[in-house]
């Protein structure tokens, strides 16, 4: 190459040199410890910002810019001198004297189709060992929600295939019900069973574990994936052993995941499992930063947390996308107490609750409904017609059984009428018993709901009401199909129903 054609070449790359000046913001680490950052020199942070801690001891240049041994954290408290965060990992090595970066970045996390069937953190990142989330969309963990102009009422059902809840107190689609009760009384069987019933009903579905043992997580991922639900399920997890922080941001992670598929005209189905956890992480996390603890040593923002979070779910208007987010918030009660701090909050925010009843759980009535407590403020628009025809009477009758069951024992001293009501009830009692991981598909609910509260099983033992149940099932699916597709679409009528009572006739009598 000629001297000339060198100097050429130079030139050419002078002109071209632009000169930029790139402005980064840091400040230094000024007190750490138990996942919780002070920071001084951050004048211009946002509040949930992400912000960059670079080790003192690490001078290597990662390829993405920051440096290789960097851990990311988010700012929580914006005060006069400094900025209070929350890291977003492992804090052993950051102290005191480190520099910090602000990013420019709300927090966010990775959103998309490919998250579906997938294990991931708090963060977005995959905890299954099955390589990388391929998202190129993010969205913030922190949105405000829709408002009452884009909104639509709640009149499409979830089917839960759960008869008790499907019948008592059904759940529509944008509605947000909450799943309380004492530990151990079957709260996440509920909602898990909701997921696998949502098997061609054209629902994607989020599960959050909050402060989860692993072990009960990857059970219930194998559940899920035995039961070919995992299709159309993200698990998003933040483990027992996880810091505080990854606890605390769980929850918006899932929901910012679901208003992806919302905005994209989808229905989906979340569940927080559980919201007690998110409140002790968050009051955690509160206490360090030296917020002032009020109630319960909780912040005074605890109700925001979570009303925050489940005004989110929603059921958009077709100018919108007609999309929707139906959440499942579960609350873990101490003694059954629902007048705590924590589940009054929670069930003021939601739109009725399924109180589940340890006394109920162990005489082995399960799930363990406590049909007094428990409500859903939608009621029967949540229901399709011929559910709502069926039901009515069952809400009645099991009412009534509750308030004479505590007479059952002295049977020889009441009058024929009463006997009959807590004979019905105890048959109506033995129908809404139900195996885990087995839900029933909305029309045979309301064969066999219809059959027993018509007094067609009235002959039965009501220890054989289970066997008959399954029987009757049986019967129809083999000679009745076409009236069981009927059912299935919501038709009901006086034909229907004369159909229905003429083959619960035939079955008895055969």
């Amino acid at each position: 190459m000629s001297t000339q054609t060198i100097i050429d070449e130079l030139k050419k790359n002078i002109d071209a040199f632009e000169k930029t000046v790139q402005v980064e913001e840091i400040g230094s680490v000024i007190e750490v410890g138990d996942g919780i950052a002070r920071m001084s020199g951050l004048t211009k942070c946002q509040s949930q910002e992400m912000l960059e801690f670079v080790p003192s001891g690490d001078k290597q240049q990662s390829a993405s810019g920051g440096s290789s041994g960097s851990v990311y954290g988010v700012a929580l408290n914006l005060e006069e001198e400094t900025v209070g965060a929350i890291i977003m990992g492992d804090c052993k090595g950051i102290k005191e004297g480190d520099t910090v970066k602000r990013t420019g970045k709300i927090l966010s996390v990775p959103v998309g189709d490919a998250m579906i069937g997938r294990v991931v953190d708090a963060l977005g990142m995959p905890k299954d060992g099955k390589g990388d989330v391929n998202t190129k969309e993010f969205y913030p963990m922190e949105r405000v929600a829709p408002g009452v102009i884009t909104r639509k009422s709640v009149s499409v059902p979830v089917q839960t295939g759960i008869k008790a809840i499907d019948a008592l107190i059904p759940v529509g689609r944008g509605q947000r019900e909450l799943i309380i009760g004492d530990r151990q009384t079957g709260k996440t069987a509920v909602a898990i069973d909701t997921i696998i019933n949502q098997k061609g009903q054209d629902m994607i579905c989020v599960y959050v574990a909050i402060g989860q043992k692993e072990s009960k997580v990857a059970r219930l991922v194998a559940e899920l994936e035995k039961n070919g639900a995992m299709e159309y399920t993200v698990v998003v997890s933040a483990g027992a052993s996880d810091p505080a922080p990854m606890n605390y941001l769980a929850p918006y992670a899932g929901v910012a995941i679901a208003e992806y598929f919302m905005d994209k005209g989808k229905d989906v189905l979340i569940v927080y499992d559980d919201l007690t956890k998110q409140a002790w992480a968050y009051r955690e996390i509160s206490l360090l930063l030296r917020r002032p603890p009020g109630r319960e040593a909780y912040p005074g923002d605890v109700f925001y947390i979570h009303s925050r979070l489940l005004e989110r779910s929603c059921r958009l208007n077709e100018d919108n996308g007609s999309g929707s987010i139906t959440a499942l918030p579960i609350i873990e009660t101490q003694a059954s107490d629902v007048s705590a701090y924590i589940p009054t909050n929670v069930i003021s925010i939601t739109d009725g609750q399924i109180f589940l009843e340890t006394d109920l759980f162990y005489k082995g009535v399960r799930p363990a409904l406590n049909v007094g407590l428990s409500v859903s403020r939608v009621g029967g628009s949540a229901q399709i017609k011929p559910m709502k025809k069926v039901a009515g009477k069952l809400k009645l009758a099991l009412a009534q059984f509750r308030e004479l069951e505590a007479f059952a024992q002295f049977a020889s001293d009441l009058d024929a009428e009463t006997k009959k009501q807590i004979d019905q009830g105890q048959r109506l009692t033995e129908l809404l018993k139900q195996p885990q991981y087995s839900p029933v598909p909305v029309e045979e609910q309301v064969v066999a709901i219809y059959a027993v509260s018509n007094g067609f099983f009235d002959d039965f033992e009501v220890k054989d009401i289970k066997e008959k149940e399954l029987k009757l099932i049986e019967f129809m699916r083999s000679s009745k199909a076409a009236l069981l597709e009927k059912i299935a679409r919501g038709e009901w009528d006086e034909k229907v129903e004369g159909e229905l009572k003429s083959a619960c006739e035939e079955f008895v009598k055969s």
